[in-house]
Formats: structure tokens, C-alpha cells, sequence
């Protein structure tokens, strides 16, 4: 018996209608001599430090750095998925031989390989690469299966990855969080590969942002007039001009001064030039373009964007695969066209005409088989829904994938450029104009604003220039000189940062790790990242779970850092805080994939680094200051929580297990105290003779109790009448 072990239900099913089709079993099929089976991702993970050891449950700066060589894995994930774990090894126990059936990428050869390793399986094994689904291609890759052996580096890389990165947070984030509780501090100070370089993404462009000191520079433009067309062009600086870095005049007098020298004279066509342009419609979504068009249309963050594209795929069927890095789809995708056309027009009215417009015979630059990688681009299936049964989110999401999808069956936009360029005085005027000849596709987005991918030439006008001809003559008749005011980088939204993160080698200073992480090699296959650190499926994650920190906050649609942020930031080595250690990473598992080197000698040498780290941090502490809030009722510090199943905090007393309940809210994320209940001077305790306090009732609105104010020693406490204590009646304060 031959068992196919898939990544994923749908690739198992795929398998099996690539296999000739077979019958249903619990948690997998059969098809004659074949079995195929499936996972639901990664089913295993490494132990956690207290697996290996119980003490490690209570961090303690004595027991760092922690390593496990070699290090060891457990069933992961909720009850189904152990379920389907036992389904698979029961399963490779009556095997001959295995087909590892992951994806073609590290993480699916990885998820196959650890599961063989983790039951120790001695079986041959084949493996079968896989990343279109459609019954054609799934039969062309069974033909070609190769040894699995071939791929024992890529499982390698993946295996050194995930051990270094636990290594890696745990250890530091235990050291720099103990070190910062040393100065009172409260929560976690979390150290990751890839979320503190984030932090330091954001801590670093808002630095810039309030650094930026005022500048000026001047642009010179004229009015042209030329055998009967007029036309708008900018000054074209020489050598020898006033300018900054930008080549932008700098001088007030200077801009003016070419202003008063064209006013009002002669001009003539030095050249023009229309060339005729075709512009393709943008690929289909990946996970990150739809997450960054979600939160600049809609202001989702990037964890609701992919749970709502969960539910569209797993629930509603709607969707293909939802994690894609990919933006293209396979050749043999092209003939599914008519079918999911006429899918997407009875599931979404609004663009039931679009759909039915749509030419299925058109080939858009999208579908090349060569730029599939791991996964094709997200675009809607064959299934119908009906859009009422939809949330709000999931329809917008639907429309925004199903609209990207109908654009590649549309005509390619068309349009003329023309550029001239016109003499006067001895100075020279630019200009160039778009005129659109054909809109096609770009019908279905003439409504949109913001999205990059649409966005034309920021120089280009809309004025018809296309008659002007060389050695034509006219008039200057106006020029002037506007100043304007240089401004910083913006600072970052949750569209801008997710763009930044597939490109944040620009932000490495070493030379030698920058051109590490432009390799080539790194983001092969991945349209759109050059030197990004993270991956599709990761990043929204790691964003909330420093949101979730209080280590970024939002500022209307702005991400900024908080005071503890900064503070970490400063205190980090830059390795840390820069995308350093993804390139050198990256750089060392090439070695390993090459089967240069091994996963145990990565991981031993990364355990220096972070014993180093950690013994700098035993030294010398952690130089941050923290704001203590110390609690109204007890002076001990108060501690900022979050709310169950919420992305919300409140505060509370740290000695709440000695008897300390008091709360308050948060507001960016700082305290908010509760109004202190006066101690009356007039109505005494009975009991101890200390003034009582009026408060409210927590039960009932509108109702009152007095407590001692001598409280934790001393607990009586009154009813409330007409605003005063009833002594007649004293109860406890358990009982308030």
C-alpha cells in the first residue's frame, strides 16, 4: 500500500481525482493500492522549555540561556487535528512505501518529513511537487515523482528556521523582560526574529517624522501656448542651478529670476514624442496586497483580513487557498475561466454585469504557469453563495478578490503618451500627458482611490498634447515660482508598514547583509517582496501580538510606537532592532538546503550568540524607565491586562492575590483612576472609630454603602440610607 501524506484536505482530494478518484474513509481516502491522507498544516511543534524541564515554568534569569540539543516535538493544534494525527501514523504503520505530498516550498516539505521522523518511519519515500490543483497538472506531477531524499535540505532549512526562532524569543524575550522587571516594570518584553525589527521599523520613521525640520524649495512652472494648444510644463534644472539632493531648486531669487526670464517670451518645440502604451490589470491578490487594499478601503487590521478570508475558503467555499505569497496563476488554470465567471455572477450581483462582460478567451499576463510558486494567487472557485448569507467583511473581501479575478478577462487599458520638451530664453520646460484611448479593465476601478497598483505617472497631465511637433513656435504666456515645503516620510499606516515589510533589506546598513537579503534566491517565486522579512501567513500575527504587547498603538490610521517601545528599542542591540539576523539566517540556510552544513551546527552557533546576549544583559541590566502606577488603594504597582477575547486592557493591582481588587480602565494605555470616595469626617466606624466612605453600588445603579476606610484591617461596612450609614444594621464587606 502506497500512502500520499497532503498538506491539505483539498490537495488531498485533488490527489485523488488525479489518482482516477476513490471512496471516503474516516480522515482519508482509498484508491485501490493507494491511501491519501491529509494534514491540517504543521501537526507537530517543538516542546516548549517546560517540557523538557518543570522549572523552567517560573522565568528565572538563573536558568538562562536555555537549549535543548537535540530538541524534541509534540502533537500541536485542537482535538481533530490529534485525531488526524493518529489517522496518518495508524495508517503509515500498514504502508510499503509514502509519497510526501506538502507543498512545494520548506515549510511543506518540512510538515511531511517531521511527522515520518517523529514515528520513525523507515519506508521509501517518494515526493511529489504540487501547487496547482486542477486534475490536468495533478497528473502531470504524479508522473514525475522524485526521491524524497532530494529535498532533505529544504526540510533542513525549515527544521534550523523554526528551532532558532523559539530559541531565539524565548531566551531573549525571558532575559530583557526579567531584566525590565528588575525596574518595575509590568508585562513581557518580547524579543522575536521578526517582530522587533517591525518595532524598529515603526520606532524609526516616527523619529524621523518629528525630527524633520522644515525646508523649502521652488518649482518653476510655465504656461505655454504653442499653434493653438496650451499646455502646462516644469522647469528643467542644469548644472550649475541651486538645488538639494533632489536636484530641486533651492534658492527663492534664483526660481524667480528664471520666472521673469520666460514671462511673456518666444518658445519652440525642442522635441515630441506620443508613443502608443497598454497598461495589464493588476494580478490577482496574495494574501499581503489583499491585507494591505482591506486596510487602506476598510480599515481592517491584517488578522481580520486572513480570518475573514478563512471563513470565505473553509466555510463558504468561495475562495481558493487563502495564504498565498503568489499573485499568478497556472496555465492550466485559464480553461476553469467561464466557469468561475459565471460563478462570481450569480454570487455577487454588483458585478454580475462585469463578469458577463468578461472575455474568457483573454490570456492576462497573470496566468504563467512559470511564477506559480508554493501556491497560485487567491481568486474566487466555481461555487455559488448567496451574498446575504455573507457578513459585511466577507462581502467586501469577496467583491475585492472577484473583481481582481473579472479584470484579467477584460481589455487592457489603452492610452498615449506624449512628451515634449520646449525651449525659451535658454531654459528648458517638461512635459509629459496621458490621454486613455480604451479604458478596459480599468472600467471596474474608475471609482477607486489609493490603491497603488492603479495609480499613473505623478508627473503626467491631462491635457491633449498630441498635435505639438518639433520646431513648433509659441508663446511663454505666464510662468511663476511656487514654494513649497519639504516633508517628511509619512508616518506609517497598517497598509504602508505590510508594504514595507516585503522590502526592509533598504533598511540594513551593511552593505555585505543587504545584498544578503536582495538574494535573489530568497524571494523566488513571491511577486512583490525583494528583501522582505516574515511571510504572508506570519505577519498579522506578529502585528497584533504587538499591539497586543503595547508595544505599537494606533493614532487615527497612524501606527505609532509606545514610551516602552522606545524605551526597548534604545536598549537592543542593533542586530536586534534591524533585519540583521533574517539575513544572516538566510545566508546560512542556503548552506544548510545546499547540504553544507547541518540544522545542529545553526542552531549551536546561534546558541552562542544568544549566550552572549544574555550574559550582557546579567551584566549590565536593562537601562529602560518605566512609569510605576502605583495603586490608589494599596501604593502597589498597578498592572495593565488584557480583556478576555478582547483587544481591549484595564488595570489592575498587582497584589491581587494578597486582597487588592482594585481596577480601573485604560486609555492609551495608561490608567484611568476611579474617582476616590471621600473619608467623612462626620460619619465614624463602630467597630474601629476610622471616618467611613460612600460608594457606589456595583449591583444596582443608583445605590449607595459606606465601607471603613481602614479596610483591609478593618472590614465593617454600612447600608446606605437617605445618604448616610444605618448603624442599626452593620454588615460585612464581602457582603457589599
Amino acid at each position: 500500500m502506497r500512502l500520499f501524506i497532503a498538506e491539505k484536505p483539498d490537495l488531498a482530494k485533488a490527489i485523488v481525482e488525479g489518482l482516477g478518484g476513490g471512496s471516503r474513509k474516516d480522515g482519508y481516502y482509498e484508491c485501490g493500492n493507494n491511501k491519501v491522507a491529509w494534514c491540517f498544516g504543521h501537526m507537530l511543534q517543538l516542546l516548549d522549555p517546560e517540557d523538557y524541564d518543570e522549572r523552567y515554568k517560573v522565568w528565572s534569569m538563573a536558568d538562562l540561556p536555555m537549549s535543548h540539543i537535540p530538541w524534541r516535538k509534540k502533537p500541536s493544534g485542537d482535538a481533530s487535528s490529534q485525531k488526524q494525527l493518529k489517522v496518518i501514523t495508524d495508517l503509515l504503520k500498514q504502508a510499503t512505501s509514502v509519497v510526501n505530498a506538502g507543498d512545494p516550498d520548506e515549510e511543506g516539505q518540512l510538515l511531511v518529513d517531521e511527522i515520518l521522523e517523529y514515528v520513525n518511519c523507515r519506508l521509501p519515500v517518494q515526493r511529489v511537487l504540487i501547487n496547482n490543483n486542477t486534475t490536468i497538472a495533478v497528473k502531470k506531477a504524479l508522473a514525475s515523482m522524485r526521491d524524497n531524499k532530494e529535498f532533505a535540505g529544504l526540510s533542513a532549512a525549515a527544521e534550523a528556521r523554526s528551532v532558532g526562532d523559539q530559541l531565539y524569543g524565548y531566551n531573549l524575550t525571558r532575559a530583557y523582560t526579567l531584566a525590565a522587571r528588575a525596574k518595575g516594570y509590568q508585562g513581557v518584553m518580547s524579543v522575536g526574529r521578526v517582530q522587533t525589527p517591525i518595532v524598529g521599523l515603526v520606532v524609526r520613521r516616527t523619529r524621523a517624522f518629528k525630527a524633520h525640520e522644515k525646508a523649502y524649495y521652488y518649482n518653476v512652472t510655465g504656461k505655454f501656448a504653442v499653434e493653438g494648444v496650451d499646455f502646462p510644463a516644469r522647469y528643467q534644472v542644469v548644472d550649475g542651478d541651486p538645488v538639494d539632493e533632489k536636484r530641486r531648486l533651492t534658492s527663492e531669487a534664483h526660481a524667480q529670476g528664471i520666472a521673469d526670464a520666460v514671462k511673456g517670451k518666444p518658445a519652440r518645440i525642442i522635441s515630441a514624442a506620443t508613443t502608443h502604451e497598454e497598461k495589464h490589470p493588476p494580478l490577482p491578490y496574495n494574501l499581503l496586497k489583499l491585507q494591505t487594499d482591506a486596510s487602506r478601503k476598510y480599515g481592517y487590521k491584517p488578522d481580520e483580513t486572513k480570518d475573514i478570508t478563512q471563513s470565505l475558503r473553509e466555510r463558504h467555499k468561495l475562495i481558493t487557498y487563502n495564504r498565498s505569497d503568489c499573485e499568478y496563476l497556472s496555465d492550466e488554470m485559464h480553461a476553469e475561466a467561464p466557469g468561475v465567471l459565471a460563478a462570481v455572477a450569480k454570487t455577487a450581483p454588483l458585478l454580475a454585469g462585469a463578469a458577463q462582460r468578461g472575455d474568457p478567451s483573454i490570456k492576462s499576463r497573470a496566468f504563467n504557469s512559470a511564477k506559480v510558486s508554493a501556491h497560485h494567487g487567491i481568486i474566487p472557485t466555481e461555487t455559488v453563495a448567496d451574498m446575504a448569507n455573507l457578513s459585511e467583511g466577507e462581502q467586501k473581501i469577496y467583491l475585492l478578490i472577484a473583481r481582481a479575478y473579472i479584470a484579467q478577462f477584460w481589455p487592457k487599458q489603452q492610452f498615449d503618451r506624449t512628451d515634449v520638451l520646449v525651449e525659451v530664453a535658454g531654459h528648458r520646460f517638461a512635459v509629459r500627458a496621458d490621454i486613455t484611448t480604451r479604458l478596459g479593465w480599468a472600467a471596474l476601478y474608475k471609482n477607486d482611490t489609493g490603491n497603488e497598483d492603479l495609480e499613473g505617472d505623478e508627473n503626467a497631465v491631462e491635457v491633449d498634447i498630441r498635435t505639438l511637433r518639433n520646431g513648433m513656435g509659441g508663446t511663454c504666456t505666464d510662468a511663476e515660482a511656487v514654494k513649497q515645503e519639504t516633508k517628511p516620510q509619512p508616518l506609517y499606516t497598517m497598509a504602508t508598514l505590510l508594504a514595507d515589510l516585503t522590502r526592509v533589506a533598504k533598511y540594513i546598513r551593511d552593505d555585505r547583509l543587504r545584498k544578503l537579503l536582495l538574494d535573489k534566491d530568497k524571494d523566488k517565486g513571491k511577486e512583490g517582496e525583494h528583501g522582505g522579512i516574515g511571510t504572508p501567513a506570519t505577519r498579522d500575527s506578529i502585528i497584533k501580538t504587538l499591539f497586543d504587547r503595547a508595544y505599537l498603538v494606533e493614532q487615527g490610521k497612524n501606527i505609532v510606537p509606545t514610551k516602552t517601545a522606545e524605551e526597548f528599542y534604545d536598549a537592543l542591540p542593533d542586530q536586534a532592532k534591524f533585519p540583521d539576523m533574517t539575513a544572516l539566517w538566510h545566508e546560512q540556510q542556503k548552506a544548510i538546503k545546499a547540504g553544507e552544513r547541518d540544522t545542529v551546527s545553526f542552531v549551536t552557533e546561534l546558541m552562542e550568540y544568544i549566550a552572549g546576549e544574555v550574559g550582557g544583559v546579567k551584566e549590565h541590566g536593562l537601562d529602560i524607565k518605566v512609569d510605576i502606577h502605583p495603586c490608589p488603594t494599596c501604593a502597589k504597582p498597578l498592572a495593565r491586562i488584557k480583556k478576555k477575547d478582547k483587544l481591549e486592557f484595564f488595570w489592575g493591582c498587582s497584589a491581587y492575590a494578597d486582597g487588592c481588587k482594585y481596577s480601573c480602565e485604560d486609555k492609551a494605555g495608561k490608567p484611568v483612576p476611579k474617582e476616590v470616595a471621600k473619608v467623612s469626617e462626620l460619619h465614624k466606624c463602630m467597630s474601629c472609630g476610622k471616618g467611613l466612605s460612600r460608594r457606589p453600588s456595583p449591583k444596582k445603579k443608583g445605590a449607595f454603602w459606606w465601607s471603613c476606610s481602614n479596610y483591609p484591617t478593618c472590614k465593617q461596612s454600612y447600608n446606605d440610607v437617605k445618604g448616610k450609614p444605618d448603624y442599626s444594621k452593620p454588615r460585612s464587606a464581602a457582603a457589599a
